[in-house]
């Protein structure tokens, strides 16, 4: 008999495998070294394998850990304080953020982070400056993270309508800096279990002269560049003032696209722009939740797909959305593409699982790690229970209804299981690596001091939420 660390056997496994879901009855997993090294019927592997560990689950569905393809987890300590306005980053975001310190960025990053392990996500894939913080935490906790540093030129101040951004090339310097050392210290720890990316933040917020630096940076490195794109009028006016072109024609003339971009969120992209850059090898990452809260738009996905494209999914920010969960950005993208579409087909809840596991590994440029569930992949897996009044009752015949009741009915309590290379993070819903109460008791404390300091601003602004106050509304 062959040793190994762990066994989880399952009546209902979903492994992603394939080009649907990859279902498979009375299976189960061998996990040794962090490793998938078996994935056989129930008896088989308990004929062939001896575990320190044996996980019998029956009434638990095992699939491959999500996968969170753009978040900004340091904006966690600021959820709630922008929804409902037109000008979100100015009239909302503004006031908080100009408060938000170091340590606040880093209390945001744990609270989003275990808010979203605890939903069932295994890769954090994260976006921001000040980034140190945050990488500590996911390389103490144990979760998987792709993490993008930030990069910046334009100067963050209120611009007139029709005003050019200011570029700080010192400022570039530094945000590249960053991004260098933290590359360094932490690309490719726990056998890869960390990557690092190049963020710059948008095609408008950085120099030509910079975006080359970092694209010739991230090929000596062999590593990916995650960047906005297409955000909206603001973005397409910058670009039409400095450049005389949108962002996609203009980045595709410098031969910027391949299979190492990733373009997020891609809100204002022309379906000829999504077809350009899909022919080029560039991938998408689309958050539907927060584009419809921020924008009340629909991202292109569909545009991306239909012409071949790789779409995965994530989950923004806490001042966006309002939550770091992967089941509910899989329904948003659902309900909101159908609606968009007026096709009830359009984004069925198989494809959505798969934009939120194995295509977005692809995207990430990870597929050969994570995102199903096959020999010689990492364990990131999850256990979701189906003994829940949201998931009940469960049909296997002469249909499954379980993916479709994931989708539109399951809330992320579901979740009872998470590993990461065969590292258990939260068990029976309980948490082995971090302290929710710890967190919980930073944030709150940093918030009130936040709140405090920002009222000024808020006041003066007089935005629609400070109206909301003075109506009892909020």
């Amino acid at each position: 008999m062959k040793k190994v660390d762990m066994l989880i056997l399952t009546k209902h496994m979903y492994t992603m495998t394939g080009e649907g879901v990859g279902y498979l009855a009375d299976h189960g997993v061998a996990v040794d070294g962090g490793k998938i090294a078996a994935v056989a019927p129930r008896e088989e592997l308990l004929q062939e394998h001896e575990a320190e560990k044996i996980v019998d689950a029956p009434d638990q569905v095992l699939m491959p850990g999500f996968i969170d393809g753009h978040m900004h987890t340091g904006h966690g300590i600021l959820r709630g304080v922008a929804q409902d306005i037109n000008n979100w980053m100015m009239e909302g975001m503004a006031p908080f953020e100009a408060q938000r310190s170091s340590e606040g960025k880093t209390c945001g990053s744990k609270l989003a982070i275990a808010e979203a392990v605890m939903n069932g996500t295994t890769t954090i894939g994260d976006d921001g400056s000040d980034m140190d913080g945050a990488c500590r935490f996911i390389q103490e906790i144990g979760v998987r993270g792709n993490v993008s540093v930030r990069i910046r030129e334009a100067v963050p101040r209120s611009y007139k309508a029709g005003e050019l951004y200011e570029y700080d090339s010192a400022m570039g310097e530094r945000t590249l800096d960053e991004c260098l050392v933290l590359y360094d210290r932490y690309h490719g720890i726990d056998g890869g279990r960390i990557q690092i990316r190049f963020g710059p933040q948008g095609p408008d917020f950085v120099s030509r002269e910079m975006l080359e630096r970092i694209r010739v940076l991230a090929k000596e490195r062999k590593t990916k560049i995650h960047m906005h794109l297409e955000q909206g009028s603001r973005e397409a006016k910058q670009m039409e003032m400095r450049y005389g072109m949108r962002s996609i024609p203009w980045l595709d003339s410098m031969g910027y696209f391949d299979q190492d971009f990733i373009g997020i969120h891609l809100t204002d992209a022309t379906k000829e722009e999504v077809e350009d850059l899909v022919s080029r090898g560039g991938r998408m990452v689309l958050c539907s939740s927060s584009i419809g809260v921020i924008d009340g738009v629909v991202p292109p996905a569909k545009w991306f797909q239909d012409a071949g494209g790789l779409v995965g999914l994530g989950s923004d920010q806490a001042p966006g959305n309002n939550c770091h969960n992967m089941i509910n950005e899989m329904k948003l993208t659902a309900i909101l593409n159908k609606v968009r579409f007026e096709d009830p087909e359009v984004m069925p809840a198989w494809k959505v699982v798969r934009m939120a596991t194995i295509e977005n590994a692809r995207v990430l440029g990870i597929e050969d790690r994570v995102g199903s569930i096959e020999v010689g992949k990492d364990a990131d897996l999850i256990l979701i229970g189906l003994k829940q009044l949201s998931l009940a009752p469960l049909y296997t015949q002469p249909m499954r209804n379980f993916i479709p009741n994931l989708v539109y009915s399951a809330r992320g309590c579901e979740v009872d299981t998470v590993m990461v290379k065969g590292r258990l993070l939260v068990e029976h819903r309980r948490p082995l690596t971090f302290d929710i109460g710890q967190i919980l008791e930073e944030a709150q404390r940093l918030a009130d001091e936040i709140g405090e300091k920002a009222a000024p601003q808020f006041r003066e602004i007089d935005g629609k939420n400070a109206q909301y106050m003075r109506e009892d509304k909020l």
